[in-house]
C-alpha cells in the first residue's frame, strides 16, 4: 500500500474547493459525470486510432445510490487509470488529464470536456470520504484503489476489479444526504447531463403491471446523446426542430414561430438552435430560457454575457468550446471571443429574419404581432441589429395591411407631405378610442398606422432621428387640418373679442380633474364643433415614462389637454349670437370701463417711462396700484358675467362632452348626464 500527501500548493486547498470554488454544491455530479464521459471519449479515440484493439463493449455510464451505505457511485467503462496515472492526475491537483490527452491527440480530442483538473475534487463538497476504484485499458490484470477523507492524506493500493473503467464512490456527509434521493439525482442529471454524448443510466425503466409500477430489466437512460444542435441542418425537418423544442421545454404548449440553426467553425466554433417563441405585447425578459453548453455539458442558463440583452427573449441552446469559463465552469469570463460570438449571433438572427421575410413574406406577416416587440427591442438596443432590421420591419395600418418603411413612404408621400416638406406618418394607439379621428383622417385621404405596442413611443423617437424628413403624429394630436399643415387656410367668422368671451364661457363648464386649455380654430363648417387633443410631444414623453428612461420626469406631470372650438361651426356661432343678444349691454359697459382704465394706465406709464422706481412719487405709485386694482375688478366682473351665462347653457356642456366623447374621455356619471341632456335637447 502506498501512503502519501496530495501535492497541492497550499494547505487550505480543500476548504477553498469545498466552500468557494463551486457556487453550487450540486455541481459535483456534473463534474464527475463529465469526467466519466471524458474517459469514455478518450477510449473511443484510442480505438479509432488503432491504439486500443479490444472490444469497446457497453460504454454506458451508470449512476447508483445506496441509502443504507450512504454512498453515491458513478461508474464508467472508459480508459481507466493505473497507479501511476492516479498519482499524476489525482494527487497533483490542477494537472488535468484531459489537458494532457488533448496535447497528444489535439486533432481528435474535440469531444474532451475537462481542462482544469479540479472537477474531481468537487466531490469533497458533499462527501467526507471518496474512493476511486479503477482499472486501466492498458492492464487487464491489476486494478487500483485510491481513498481520501478530504485531508491532504490519501491511500493508494492494488485491488480487484473485473472490468476496465473507473468507479467513483462518494460516502456522503450528513449535510448532503439529500443527494442520495433518487428524485434529486434524476433532477440534477436532467439539468446538467441531459445531452451528454455518452449514454447515462440511472436505475431501470418502469412499467405498469397488475395496476402497479414495476421495474424492468431495461436501463433508464436519462440523456439524448445526439441532440438536434449536433446534427447538420440539412438532416433535420421542421418537425425535428419542434420536437427538440418540446424536449427542451416540456411544459410549453405552444410551438415556436421560427428557429435559427447556428453552425459556425470559423473564426470560432459555435453550434446551437435558437427559437422565437410567441411573444406577448409586453417585455417579459426571461433570462433562463437560453441554455449554454460546452461540448454538450450544461454550463449555465444566464447567458447575458454572450447573448445581447434583446436576444434573451429567445429560447434554445448554444454550445461552444471557445467560450471562456471560470475554473468551475459555472459562468462566463470576460473575453474578446465572447464579444465576437455575441456579434455573430446578432448577425445570424438578423439574417434569418431577413431570409424569412424575403422568402415567406405572407408567413412573416401572419406572425408579425408575435415578433414585433422583439424586433423593436433589438432595434432600440443594438445599432447593428437596427441597420439590418430596418429593411424588414413592418408598419401596419388600420386596414390591417403591412408595409416596409420604403413601401410606406411611397404610399404616403404624395398626400401626407406638409408645407415644410416633412412626411407625416399619422398613427393611432387605440383604433376604438380614436375612431372618430381616424375616420376624419381617412376622409382627407390620409393613411393611419396602428402603433399600440409597449415600446412604440421609444421606437417612434428613434425612427424620427434615423430617417430624415419623417415625423410621427398621433391622429388625435390636433385638428385634422393642422396634423398635416398645407397652405390651405380658413377664415374665422368670430372676432378676437368673440373668441375671448366664448373662451371664458367654455371654461365655466370644463372638467375639474384635468388641465384644459381652450383655443379657437377656423375650420370647415362641417367639421366637429369641438375637439379634445393632447400635445404630441407631452403625450409621447408621458407614454415613454411608463417604460422608464429619460422621459420618466414627464410621467410626474399632470395630464394636459386642449379643447379646440371650431369658430366656423353653426352651433358655436349660435352660442355667440345668444351671448351677444343677452349680455351685450353688460359686456359693452365693462369693455368701456376697461378701455377708460387702460387709457389712464397708458398715460401714467408714459409719464413714468424714463424714471427709475425710486424716482416715482408715492402718489403716482398709489394711483398705478389703484388703476390695476380697478382693471382686475372689471376683468373679474366680466368673467363672472360670462361664467354665469355659460353655466346656464346646456349647449356649452354638450359641446364640451362631444369633444370628450370622441376621445373616449366621457365615462360614468358624466356619460349618463350627457345622454339625458341629449334627449332633452332633441325634444326641444
Amino acid at each position: 500500500m502506498q501512503k502519501g500527501k496530495i501535492n497541492v500548493t497550499g494547505e487550505d486547498i480543500f476548504p477553498i474547493i469545498k466552500k468557494f470554488l463551486y457556487s453550487d454544491h450540486e455541481i459535483f455530479l456534473r463534474e464527475l459525470v463529465s469526467n466519466a464521459v471524458d474517459a469514455t471519449q478518450k477510449l473511443k479515440i484510442l480505438a479509432s486510432k488503432g491504439e486500443f484493439k479490444n472490444e469497446l463493449g457497453n460504454l454506458t455510464i451508470r449512476i447508483k445510490t445506496d441509502k443504507k451505505a450512504k454512498t453515491l457511485t458513478i461508474s464508467d467503462a472508459g480508459i481507466g487509470m493505473n497507479a501511476k496515472e492516479i498519482d499524476k492526475y489525482i494527487n497533483q491537483i490542477a494537472f488535468s488529464g484531459a489537458e494532457d490527452f488533448m496535447k497528444k491527440y489535439k486533432d481528435d480530442a474535440n469531444a474532451i470536456i475537462g481542462h482544469f483538473g479540479l472537477g474531481f475534487y468537487s466531490s469533497f463538497m458533499v462527501a467526507d470520504r471518496v474512493e476511486i476504484v479503477s482499472k486501466s485499458y492498458k492492464d487487464d490484470k491489476s486494478a487500483v484503489k485510491w481513498e481520501c477523507d478530504g485531508s491532504p492524506n490519501f491511500n493508494l493500493e492494488e485491488t480487484e476489479k473485473e472490468k476496465r473503467g473507473t468507479d467513483i464512490i462518494l460516502h456522503m456527509d450528513k449535510d448532503s444526504e439529500n443527494f442520495l434521493e433518487d428524485s434529486k439525482i434524476e433532477e440534477l442529471l436532467n439539468k446538467y447531463c441531459k445531452f451528454l454524448p455518452v449514454e447515462i443510466a440511472f436505475g431501470k425503466e418502469k412499467e405498469y403491471k397488475d395496476d402497479k409500477q414495476v421495474e424492468t430489466d431495461k436501463d433508464h437512460i436519462i440523456n439524448n446523446t445526439q441532440p438536434a444542435w449536433t446534427k447538420k441542418p440539412a438532416d433535420l425537418k421542421d418537425e425535428d426542430y419542434n420536437s427538440f423544442y418540446k424536449e427542451l421545454y416540456p411544459a410549453s404548449f405552444e410551438e415556436p414561430l421560427f428557429h435559427i440553426h447556428l453552425n459556425v467553425d470559423f473564426p470560432f466554433n459555435l453550434t446551437g438552435i435558437l427559437y422565437f417563441p410567441k411573444f406577448k405585447n409586453t417585455i417579459e425578459i426571461q433570462k433562463n430560457k437560453i441554455q449554454l453548453y460546452q461540448r454538450q455539458v450544461f454550463v449555465t442558463d444566464s447567458v447575458e454575457g454572450i447573448v445581447p440583452e434583446f436576444l434573451t427573449l429567445l429560447h434554445g441552446v448554444l454550445d461552444s468550446p471557445d467560450i471562456p469559463l471560470n475554473v468551475s465552469r459555472s459562468y462566463l469570463q470576460s473575453d474578446k471571443n465572447v464579444k465576437k460570438i455575441s456579434n455573430h449571433i446578432t448577425k445570424k438572427v438578423a439574417d434569418r429574419l431577413k431570409e424569412i421575410f424575403t422568402n415567406e413574406r405572407e408567413n412573416f406577416e401572419k406572425k408579425w404581432n408575435d415578433l414585433r416587440i422583439f424586433i423593436e427591442y433589438g432595434m432600440l438596443s443594438d445599432e447593428k441589429f437596427y441597420e439590418k432590421a430596418v429593411n424588414f420591419f413592418l408598419l401596419q395600418n388600420t386596414e390591417g395591411k403591412f408595409f416596409t418603411f420604403d413601401e410606406y413612404k411611397k404610399l404616403t408621400e404624395p398626400n401626407q407631405t406638409d408645407k415644410d416638406k416633412n412626411l407625416i406618418y399619422l398613427y393611432t394607439t387605440d383604433p376604438e378610442e380614436q375612431y372618430s379621428f381616424i375616420e376624419e383622417a381617412k376622409e382627407k385621404g390620409y393613411d393611419v398606422l396602428v402603433m399600440n405596442g409597449q415600446l412604440d413611443a421609444h421606437f417612434i423617437n428613434q425612427v424620427e432621428t434615423k430617417l430624415s424628413g419623417i415625423r410621427f403624429t398621433r391622429v388625435d394630436a390636433d385638428i385634422i387640418d393642422k396634423l398635416i399643415q398645407k397652405d390651405e387656410n380658413f377664415e374665422s367668422k368670430l372676432t378676437k373679442e368673440d373668441e375671448e368671451n366664448l373662451s371664458m364661457v367654455f371654461q365655466s363648464q370644463l372638467p375639474n380633474d384635468s388641465t384644459f386649455l381652450v383655443s379657437f380654430e377656423a375650420m370647415r363648417e362641417t367639421a366637429n364643433p369641438t375637439l379634445v387633443t393632447q400635445n404630441e410631444f407631452m403625450r409621447r414623453m408621458k407614454d415613454m415614462s411608463k417604460f422608464g428612461g429619460e422621459a420618466s420626469y414627464y410621467g410626474l406631470l399632470p395630464d394636459s389637454f386642449n379643447l379646440i372650438v371650431n369658430s366656423n361651426h353653426k352651433l358655436v356661432l349660435n352660442l355667440n349670437e345668444k351671448l351677444l343678444k343677452t349680455k351685450a349691454k353688460d359686456l359693452k359697459l365693462l369693455n368701456e370701463n376697461k378701455v377708460e382704465i387702460n387709457t389712464e394706465i397708458d398715460a401714467l406709464n408714459t409719464l413714468q417711462k424714463d424714471k427709475k422706481e425710486e424716482e416715482i412719487p408715492q402718489e403716482e405709485k398709489d394711483k398705478r396700484e389703484e388703476l390695476n386694482k380697478k382693471l382686475q375688478e372689471v376683468e373679474d366682473k366680466k368673467r363672472d358675467v360670462l361664467t354665469k351665462f355659460g353655466n346656464k347653457q346646456k349647449l356649452v356642456k354638450q359641446l364640451i362632452d362631444l369633444g370628450l366623447l370622441a376621445n373616449n374621455m366621457l365615462k360614468g356619471e358624466s356619460l349618463s348626464n350627457f345622454v339625458k341632456r341629449s334627449v332633452e335637447l332633441i325634444e326641444r
